[in-house]
C-alpha cells in the first residue's frame, strides 16, 4: 500500500530524481517556460513555487538554501533578481501547467510548465493537428 507517500518515483532512485527536478527548476528559470512530460511537470511545480517563496523572502538564509538546492548561480541569481519580484503581489500559485496531447513516438502526456506572470509575454504555441487521411478521395 502507498498511505502517505507522496513522493512521484518517476522511474529513478532519489538523488538522480532529485537532480532531474533540480535541472527541471533551472530551465524554467532561465528559459520560463518549458515543454515535458506532464508527470514531471506536475513534479516540478511544487519545487519551482517554493523556490519563488525563498525568492520573495529575499534574505541571505533564502538565497542560500535555494543556491544549495538548484545549484546553479545564474539561476538563483535571475530567481531573486526578475522572477520573485513580478510574483511579489501573489499570495502562490506562480507557475501553469498547458496540456499538449501526446508525444508520438511513445504517446507520453506533454505539457508546457510556465511562469503566470510571464504569459503576455510568451505566447503559448498552438498545437497543429494534422489530418491522418493523406489519400484524396475523387
Amino acid at each position: 500500500m502507498r498511505h502517505r507517500k507522496k513522493t512521484v518515483k518517476l522511474g529513478r532512485s532519489s538523488a538522480h530524481r532529485d537532480a532531474l527536478l533540480a535541472n527541471q527548476v533551472c530551465s524554467l528559470i532561465e528559459h520560463a517556460r518549458i515543454k515535458t512530460t506532464l508527470a514531471k511537470a506536475k513534479a516540478v511545480r511544487p519545487l519551482a513555487e517554493k523556490m519563488v517563496t525563498l525568492g520573495k523572502r529575499g534574505d541571505l538564509h533564502a538565497r542560500r538554501t535555494a543556491a544549495g538546492y538548484l545549484g546553479q548561480k545564474d539561476a538563483v541569481k535571475k530567481l531573486f533578481a526578475e522572477i520573485a519580484p513580478r510574483a511579489s503581489a501573489r499570495k502562490g500559485g506562480y507557475t501553469r501547467i498547458v496540456k499538449l496531447g501526446r508525444r508520438q513516438s511513445d504517446s507520453a502526456p506533454m505539457a508546457f510548465i510556465e511562469w503566470v506572470d510571464n504569459a503576455a509575454e510568451a505566447p503559448i504555441e498552438e498545437a497543429v493537428v494534422e489530418s491522418t487521411d493523406s489519400k484524396k478521395k475523387d
